[in-house]
């Protein structure tokens, strides 16, 4: 016996290194989605820009959603098999309906009684789904884990609303728990209204186990195991609810069999009751933590057979591991019974059960009969056997599981292989002329000169405009804002002066409230500058961009005025390399330039708002006996003395805005007509976006062409990530 625990240890040890391998994979694959999903998003722009119907055709030929469904597939499958591989046992599957004897067979393995795993011969007991592990020479305890609120509705909550046609489903637990439940649109059959019936319990009782959803897992004693698992006490009473919200029980304890090795038994809630969800957990389960499963039924002494619901839960089991035969992996214990028990003595029916098997089609390694309330038969007429079956093939059972999923992922790489090849070819190659370097020297050269020269004609312009525009250009916003200053004032009347120095006892305070009131106002009317220094700016930038615009580049987007600049800084960033800085760093620095009130002028009426400012010193003090007329009076005096103040120190910017927007764009202009080397930055922008400014010479999937490039290096970054080694896991 020692020897088989050694091996179910080695086996467990070796299927770690595989578990890393997949791994790896599976972050590979997730690579090769994100690869396609940039191939498609380009296919799509270049279908917009594409007017070769043999290429629209060729390119609206490529399909890979067929293809990311398989891999979104095979990323599913390949996590069922790393768990698998990632365990720290070998996991035993109790599957069967309810009162079949499960609960005695699990009892009679692990010592454990009815206060760990219930039993009963009534209704349903056992409530959600047990794993227990052997660990030698411990005291039993129990580790729950609760359900999440996205969990528990999406689990729990949301099966019922769907198969009883609900309406929408609840988002919250709150919109489960306050608002009515929605009536059952049909209740005239019998299973539909038993549905209902357990969602009703979910309802009804939520305040007895609200308190556990979202809890942090828990380790718990032997004698509290019963109250997260089962739904009734000892004597039947239906008094628990805390395994509403439980969605796992581990339960560690010592096995009388001392020799069983790493192993784990896995508990299945019975099915056949009419609680949703049930078969969808069981085949989840049995996909991704089972290594072997133990069907139990109880045949009936009075005469039994083979029933529609156990050809149905063969079925279920089968479709949960379509990679392993089910008749390589799952094993019949028929549940035989005496005649000092309940169901009498059912030896007969078991025998002719057991005969009858395969005459089903239920095809297991093996169909025992054994008493599963019996400790020595459960131990030595069943588990034995099955360990001793795992020691034995397990090995087998994982290469055939693991060589059918990389057999697959080969599969499935020569299909996206194909489907790239295909991609590849879908821009023919453009028919280019001898002379296409001619052409776009020529192209160049004419293009070149007329910006450079509609930039020079444009700064000489601007220069004119500075010399021949009035001085005062930007004199009537002032004197408008000067306007609303001394219309707008902040000034209080004599009942809100009143009102403040009822609240405040103090002529004081009440003059250093409207002190700042006034500073407020008047700061808030300067701040309407900004409207006229963006229309400066933005004019000045619009002219730029109607010369770029109209003496070439216009191709190069749909965007006018300013916003083309902000499409030339982002390209120039993005193709330009970093030895051409020239082109890149001017039109960043152009289309970022601005003016602000803040920024460039508050600073110069800042001296004489500091009037404003009650702490200081050279502020106008109130008399010794003030009123509420002397305080009226000296805050008018004062708000007149900054208005005018602030006034006299801004008519010497009248001409400012204009020229710092004039000395802006000029530096501008003559770094992109006279910088070092900016004939090769142009060349090389020029050469990169000829498909954009000269598309009727250079279609846009010409040879050279930075769609073609681009295309190509998509497809290479999927072809990289579709490599057959990196489908690998198995040598």
């Amino acid at each position: 016996m020692q020897h088989r625990a050694d091996t179910i240890t080695s086996i467990i040890e070796k299927r770690r290194p595989l578990s890393r391998k997949i791994e790896g994979v599976e972050v590979n694959l997730r690579e090769l989605v994100s690869a396609i999903d940039e191939v498609e998003s380009h296919r799509s722009t270049l279908l917009k820009r594409v007017d070769d119907p043999k290429m629209r055709g060729a390119l609206d030929d490529v399909d890979f959603v067929r293809i990311k469904l398989s891999i979104k597939d095979e990323i599913e499958a390949l996590g069922k098999l790393k768990i698998r591989f990632s365990r720290d046992t070998l996991n035993i599957g109790v599957v069967g309906r309810a009162r079949q004897g499960k609960s005695r067979l699990l009892q009679s393995l692990t010592g454990l009684t009815t206060a760990e795993i219930p039993d009963g011969d009534r209704q349903h007991c056992t409530g959600v789904r047990s794993t227990i592990s052997h660990k030698p020479n411990v005291e039993t305890y129990g580790e729950v884990t609760f359900h999440s609120e996205q969990s528990f509705l999406k689990d729990m909550i949301s099966p019922y609303y769907e198969k009883l046609r609900l309406g929408a489903k609840p988002n919250t637990l709150a919109e489960f728990t306050t608002q009515a439940l929605p009536s059952i649109p049909d209740d005239r059959y019998a299973v539909p209204g038993a549905m209902y019936g357990h969602l009703q319990q979910y309802y009804d009782n939520y305040s007895k186990y609200a308190h556990l959803i979202n809890s942090l897992p828990r380790r718990i004693s032997k004698e509290e195991i019963r109250k997260y698992v089962a739904q009734d006490n000892a004597n039947g009473d239906r008094i628990f609810f805390n395994y509403l919200a439980v969605k796992e029980v581990k339960i560690i304890c010592s096995f009388p069999n001392s020799d069983v090795g790493q192993i784990a038994l896995v508990d299945m809630p019975g099915l056949g009751d009419t609680g949703m969800g049930d078969e969808d957990r069981l085949m989840k389960t049995l996909g991704e933590d089972i290594d072997a499963i133990l069907f139990v039924k109880k045949p009936n002494a009075s005469g039994d057979h083979w029933g529609d619901v156990d050809v149905q839960l063969y079925d279920t089991a089968s479709n949960s591991l379509p990679e392993l035969s089910l008749n390589s992996w799952s094993f019949m214990i028929l549940n035989r019974t005496n005649l000092e028990s309940n169901n009498g003595d059912n030896s007969k029916n078991c025998q002719d059960l057991a005969n009858d098997i395969r005459n089903k089609k239920i095809d297991v390694v093996e169909c025992v009969i054994a008493n599963c309330a019996d400790p020595e038969e459960a131990n030595t007429q069943v588990l034995d056997r099955v360990l001793n079956y795992l020691a034995a093939n397990i090995n087998l059972l994982d290469q055939q599981y693991a060589k059918s999923c990389q057999e697959r992922l080969f599969q499935l790489q020569r299909v996206v292989s194909s489907e790239l090849d295909k991609a590849r070819r879908a821009l023919v190659q453009a028919a280019l002329s001898q002379d296409d370097d001619f052409l776009f020297d020529r192209l160049y050269d004419t293009l070149l000169s007329e910006i450079k020269l509609g930039l020079y004609d444009l700064g000489k312009e601007l220069e004119k405009d500075q010399k021949d525009q009035d001085q005062d250009f930007f004199k009537p916003q002032l004197k408008s804002i000067i306007q609303a200053c001394r219309k707008n004032t902040g000034i209080p009347s004599l009942e809100e002066i009143h009102k403040i120095y009822v609240n405040t006892k103090s002529f004081q305070a009440t003059y250093s409230y409207f002190l700042n009131k006034l500073l407020d106002t008047i700061n808030d009317n300067f701040g309407s500058m900004d409207t006229g220094l963006k229309q400066v700016v933005y004019h000045a930038k619009n002219r730029v961009a109607e010369v770029l615009i109209n003496r070439g580049l216009g191709g190069l987007a749909t965007t006018q005025g300013h916003l083309f600049l902000q499409f030339m800084a982002e390209t120039t960033s993005q193709i330009m390399p970093d030895e051409y800085k020239h082109l890149k760093t001017a039109f960043q620095r152009i289309w970022k330039f601005e003016l602000a009130y803040e920024s460039n002028f508050y600073y110069k009426i800042f001296p004489y708002l500091q009037g404003l400012d009650p702490d200081n010193p050279s502020s106008l003090k109130l008399s010794r006996s003030p009123t509420k007329e002397l305080l009226w009076e000296c805050l008018t005096e004062i708000h007149a003395e900054t208005v005018f103040d602030c006034e006299e120190a801004l008519k010497s910017i009248y001409a400012e805005p204009p020229q710092a927007v004039f000395a802006e764009v000029k530096k501008f202009i003559n770094k992109l007509i006279y910088a070092e080397k900016i004939d090769q930055e142009w060349r090389y922008f020029m050469q990169k976006m000829r498909s954009q400014i000269w598309p009727s010479e250079f279609p846009p999937a010409g040879e050279e062409s930075d769609v073609r490039r681009d295309w190509k290096k998509l497809i290479e970054r999927a072809e990289t990530a579709n490599q057959p080694q990196f489908m690998q896991f198995l040598n």
